[in-house]
């Protein structure tokens, strides 16, 4: 399967109509720029300690609160230009690099060489019930979204498509799609324009038009989102035809009714197209925990602990299972097709083609994700994020934040992200400098899935 991923991968990432781009060597680009200017960032030393290094102008971490922020570092890039520090449009804002467009075809109009006109992290805020979109460049937040309409579906997991867009799941049932550009939103409401949120200060339900559909589902537990690729439209240059899937339990330990389904999902309509009812996992009160896609967009999903890895055909939705070699938290497919679990045992790694495990033990925590070059990074303890080579499963280095994160995510520039559990902050750090700026302002953050697209972009996706 790793074979056949690499001779498939040929994706793009689309974060702008007009702009395209791909991979043809079987995994993401990101390539680190430092920022041109520094405020004090933390710098991992030894495991366990944190020193700081002084800067030109500031005294702490970068930070980024809500519609106003501090931050000073300039984009690793130089995304900084047509940025105006409100919201980014596609006239200017962060950009990262995408290569070349899918199938070596004939780039469409707007960026051949890539650069879309935006970068965001989506975190949930569980104890809002909102949802923030995080500049990864400037570190302002460009938008916060109620995201079920009683707010009190205590949000978790959020996954971005190749064009930009969001999905987010609520841990007490439904799903959530939100626009990333105001561009894409419809005007529904009869006011000119559309009306959305700029900053953290979100609008009540039903108010704000970029958010494009909600599903409700009725289960006890719904965590794990992942979308699928869809097809690239050298056309049009759009991505058509992106899936969601998704998974829902309604066994409490004491009234097993067997329902637990995973679900594919229409990306445009938020229409249930298929549910699958698996039969065989562990039965608990969370079902299917973490969630991933292949470069085919099959599924894959994990149970919290020792339980069974489920993997969903895209096409004929069959099922198949393996027992989990250990116990499990996030998980993550890297970019040669091997699937991850993380927990606080360490990470497990499976195969697709031998059908087996490998195991690192470490101090680790929640979430992971590949850099797309051989690095799995994983949350740790007690203040660290740890670094694994995916070949050799040894950790090779640690990177120092100041606190405890649970959720760890990459960016397109190849920074690790991780977010915090419960307080309101989300560190970017630089993996080789070691620097990290703060993110403050979320509301009881609980992330820990593909909050950037990265994950997806990284998988790869069919050729054809």
């Amino acid at each position: 399967m790793r074979n056949e991923l690499k001779s498939l991968i040929a994706a793009s990432v689309v974060f702008a109509c007009g702009d395209n781009g791909g991979r043809d060597d079987g995994g993401a680009s990101a390539t680190l720029t430092p920022p041109t200017s520094s405020p004090t960032a933390v710098t991992a030393t030894e495991p366990g300690t944190a020193s700081e290094t002084a800067g030109p102008t500031s005294e702490t971490p970068t930070m980024g609160t809500g519609s106003d922020s501090n931050a000073t570092t300039q984009s690793p890039t130089d995304p900084t230009e047509g940025v105006t520090g409100t919201s980014v449009t596609a006239s200017g804002g962060p950009k990262f690099d995408l290569g070349i467009t899918p199938d070596g075809g004939m780039a469409c109009s707007g960026g051949g060489g890539g650069e879309p006109d935006f970068s965001y992290i989506w975190i949930a805020n569980s104890g809002q019930g909102t949802m923030s979109k995080i500049n990864t460049v400037n570190l302002v937040e460009e938008g916060r979204y109620i995201v079920r309409p009683d707010s009190a579906g205590n949000p978790s997991r959020t996954s971005v498509n190749l064009s930009g867009d969001v999905v987010i799941a609520n841990r007490a049932g439904g799903l959530t799609k939100v626009y990333a550009q105001p561009e894409r939103c419809a005007d529904t409401n009869g006011t000119p324009g559309i009306q959305t949120a700029v900053d953290a200060n979100f609008l009540p339900w039903g108010a704000d038009e970029c958010v494009a559909w909600y599903t409700p589902m009725s289960y006890i537990s719904q965590r794990p989102v992942a979308w699928t690729q869809g097809n690239f439209n050298k056309a049009t240059c759009q991505w058509e035809n992106q899936k969601i899937w998704t998974s829902g339990n309604n066994d409490d330990f004491v009234n097993a009714d067997n329902q637990l389904d995973v679900l594919l999902v229409n990306g445009d309509t938020g229409a249930i197209e298929a549910t699958v009812n698996v039969v065989g996992v562990n039965p608990d009160y969370y079902g299917i925990y973490g969630a991933a896609v292949d470069g085919n967009g099959n599924f894959w999903g994990s149970q919290l602990g020792v339980g069974q890895l489920v993997f969903i055909d895209r096409q004929s939705l069959q099922v198949k299972m393996w027992p989990m070699a250990m116990s499990g938290y996030g998980m993550t497919v890297d970019s040669k097709g091997y699937v991850w679990t993380c927990s606080g045992s360490g990470a497990a790694r499976f195969d697709p083609m031998t059908e087996t495990w490998q195991t690192v033990v470490v101090s680790g925590g929640g979430g992971c994700m590949e850099d797309g070059a051989g690095t799995l990074y994983m949350s740790g303890n007690p203040n660290l994020i740890i670094a694994v080579d995916t070949e050799t499963m040894v950790q090779k280095d640690v990177l120092n934040v100041p606190s405890y994160v649970h959720g760890i995510s990459i960016d397109f520039y190849g920074y690790v992200w991780g977010v915090t559990l419960s307080e309101p902050y989300a560190y970017r750090v630089h993996p080789v400098m070691k620097t990290v700026d703060t993110f403050t302002g979320l509301t009881a953050p609980y992330t820990y899935s593909d909050m950037t697209g990265f994950a997806l972009s990284n998988a790869g996706s069919p050729s054809g």
